[in-house]
């Protein structure tokens, strides 16, 4: 593309600044203009390609054929260059005068002369100078787009042989260079033809760099058009041989969606406040996230990092107070709470789940094999077995029922794995029964079953809080003002834990006992202790190292999971109509949305607006169905006339605890689809960044000129 005017002459872009437009893709209209702007030399060009490269200023239509009611200046459809200077644009006749005019001046001084003739070489010296950069533009353009095409469909640039002295080689991204260059790309072919090479190791990683920055401002750039977010992470991840944060940003956009995106990996080296505070400082400093309008924060982390984050999460509370602490939806509440349990009980239960996934997502034979098990155990009860058999298809390890579901299928799942280890009909291969023997010494240690005892125990007090938490408004906000009967419950646990720790204890060792597991302290902690297996008694050793630190983790991270401002926000859902109309005979309460007074255009009408959007929603019509989701609910039409309603509204839907809609949840799910199909060894976290996001509006020539200001001495180089 070119960045000034195609027409003869033209100073727009030097000395008079004027907006370019496109040439037509329509055939008659771009003839048109070829013909206005007297350009012989493009009349044999397609519209296409007029179209991509080639450019006329606004100097040259009327003011009528320019729309100034768009946000950016926009020509009209049927718009036809019609204004041109004389001077500047030689015509026919005009050209025969100006012969005439130069023989009348031969007799001028010959300084004048070598002054014109100064001017011209400098001219042309401008010309020159400008074609050789947008060629070096169109060239970039070439390499962003085959870059693009390899991240949208996550394929590795280079291939795993490759290193910065080898070159690109035969990689990917050579061969779709070289493909490009026989179907015609001028701009690389003259590259190659130069150079013997299109694109240098070190370059491609300039490349990527650049995409990388393009997408985290795009996305930053959205974020603050939408005034608030919430700040969620995911596990820590290994990439490169380094650990890295992956971060994604929840919020709501101007018309109204629930929004998740995906911004980044943070270098996760360091702990305590140290970490906590570089975090928080390239977030704020490098990506340019405005923390002040940060509204929630959600993190997911197995005990081995749980410390760090926790000290990001304390870190973030102290320097931005409105930043609470919330669930995140793509993980159950139970489910994340174990994770963050760094009791040696526990997290064999975690990681022997997570090796169960593993082991059974290999291939449906073995699924098969499971559910074969379960009919052997359960032979006279047809339904029980048929259900077990469902919940084993669902990815039972991540439910929020998972520690119960194991207990039932504790069997079963023994009598399969053992199965698949003797491999008597040699039906699996060498690996296959390493791994089944691996779970199988798992599931027979007894710290396992007493773990797995406790945490069913204790989790089930808050199961139907944590389904709630992720079901419907109306379920969700049922939850939230229910939570102090949860407290109650495990408060009762905690002051009475001799006695539940005792009833534990016993399930445990009748389950142990069917199962010929023997019971015994696990043989680190005696060696740790060098104690004497005989000297400390597994009752006494389980209930101090696993169920009353259980209970009390539990406790702990539920009161910081659900503060005061947290709840106050979920019980704002009942602004939501199905929720109004199922509990109309009380309006919603407030003084839950006093606490955002700073956040909502005119607290001195929030009293009246709300009683006004009670009475609407609460009378409901005959056949009417009202709105039952958030995401509903801010797609109203009338919401607009609320503008207090919808603040609040909006609020809520940037809640990292709220589940959001499939269409709006899809940074998650591509998320996970490239950490788990792209090998480590052609993970990249800039590449991972450009995957997730492929569908961010790319400007090719916003990037190629981004990429020039970066890496001004590569121009120069080549």
């Amino acid at each position: 593309m070119q960045n000034h005017c195609a027409v003869p002459n033209c100073p727009s872009g030097k000395s008079d600044r004027q907006p370019l437009f496109r040439f037509p893709s329509d055939a008659e209209r771009s003839k048109k203009w070829v013909e206005k702007c007297q350009r012989q030399d493009l009349i044999d060009k397609s519209p296409g390609h007029l179209s991509r490269y080639y450019r006329v200023c606004g100097k040259h239509f009327g003011p009528s054929l320019i729309d100034t009611d768009a946000q950016s200046t926009v020509l009209k459809d049927d718009a036809i260059p019609a204004i041109f200077d004389m001077t500047s644009q030689p015509q026919n006749g005009q050209a025969k005068r100006t012969k005439q005019t130069t023989k009348d001046n031969e007799m001028e001084s010959k300084g004048r002369k070598k002054m014109k003739k100064s001017q011209a070489a400098a001219a042309k010296e401008d010309v020159q100078a400008v074609s050789e950069e947008e060629e070096y533009k169109e060239y970039l353009k070439s390499l962003f787009e085959v870059l693009l095409l390899l991240g949208e469909q996550s394929i590795p640039p280079t291939g795993p042989a490759n290193n910065n002295d080898q070159g690109l080689g035969s990689s990917n991204f050579q061969a779709l260079l070289d493909n490009r260059i026989i179907c015609g790309d001028e701009a690389l072919k003259k590259r190659y033809d130069a150079n013997k090479e299109c694109c240098s190791t070190e370059q491609l990683n300039q490349l990527i760099e650049v995409c990388e920055k393009f997408i985290r401002s795009k996305v930053v750039e959205e974020i603050k058009q939408s005034s608030f977010f919430s700040l969620v992470t995911g596990d820590v991840v290994k990439i490169s041989g380094e650990w890295h944060l992956p971060v994604f940003l929840r919020y709501v956009n101007e018309s109204n969606f629930q929004r998740e995106r995906f911004v980044g990996f943070l270098s996760f080296d360091g702990d305590g406040d140290a970490l906590a505070e570089k975090l928080l400082s390239e977030m704020t400093d490098s990506w340019g996230l405005d923390m002040e309008k940060c509204r929630g924060q959600a993190h997911s982390c197995s005990a081995t990092h749980f410390s760090q984050i926790k000290a990001l999460a304390a870190k973030l509370m102290e320097m931005y107070p409105r930043a609470v602490l919330a669930l995140r939806s793509t993980q159950s509440l139970n489910m994340s709470l174990a994770n963050g349990m760094a009791f040696s009980g526990v997290q064999l239960v975690m990681f022997t789940f997570k090796k169960i996934e593993s082991f059974f997502s290999q291939s449906p034979l073995l699924q098969l094999e499971l559910e074969h098990a379960i009919s052997i155990f359960y032979p006279d009860n047809e339904e029980k077995a048929n259900e077990l058999k469902e919940l084993c298809r669902s990815g039972w390890t991540r439910r929020n029922d998972a520690f119960e579901v194991a207990l039932e299928i504790l069997e079963p799942l023994l009598l399969c794995v053992d199965s698949v280890h003797d491999n008597e009909d040699m039906k699996w291969n060498d690996q296959v029964s390493h791994n089944a023997l691996e779970i199988s010494k798992a599931l027979t240690d007894f710290e396992f079953v007493m773990a797995l005892v406790v945490l069913k125990n204790v989790m089930t007090l808050t199961q139907a809080f944590g389904k709630n938490m992720h079901g419907n408004a109306t379920e969700a906000y049922l939850a939230a003002v229910s939570l102090k009967a949860v407290f109650h419950s495990l408060k009762e646990v905690s002051d009475n834990i001799d006695v539940y720790h005792e009833f534990w204890n016993d399930e445990a060792l009748n389950i142990a006992a069917a199962m010929e597991i023997p019971v015994k302290v696990p043989r680190s902690f005696l060696r740790k202790h060098q104690a004497e297996s005989g000297a400390v008694r597994p009752e006494s050793y389980y209930k101090e190292h696993l169920s009353v630190p259980v209970v009390s983790h539990t406790i702990r991270e539920m009161n910081e999971l659900f503060c005061e401002d947290h709840l106050k926000l979920l019980k704002c859902l009942s602004l939501v109509p199905a929720v109004i109309e199922q509990h109309k005979s009380t309006e919603p309460e407030e003084v839950n949305m006093q606490a955002f007074n700073n956040d909502i255009p005119n607290a001195g009408t929030l009293s009246a607006e709300l009683h006004c959007w009670w009475v609407k929603w609460s009378k409901k019509g005959k056949g009417e169905t009202l709105p039952s989701s958030l995401h509903e609910t801010l797609q109203l039409a009338d919401v607009k006339f609320f503008p207090n309603m919808l603040a609040v509204l909006k609020l809520i839907g940037v809640l990292p605890t709220l589940g959001l809609e499939d269409s709006c949840n899809v940074a998650f799910k591509r998320f996970r689809m490239y950490m788990e199909n792209t090998p480590d060894k052609f993970k990249s976290k800039s590449l991972a960044l450009l995957n997730i996001n492929y569908d961010v509006e790319f400007d090719l020539d916003s990037m190629a000129e981004i990429y020039m200001k970066t890496y001004p001495e590569v121009q120069q180089e080549s």
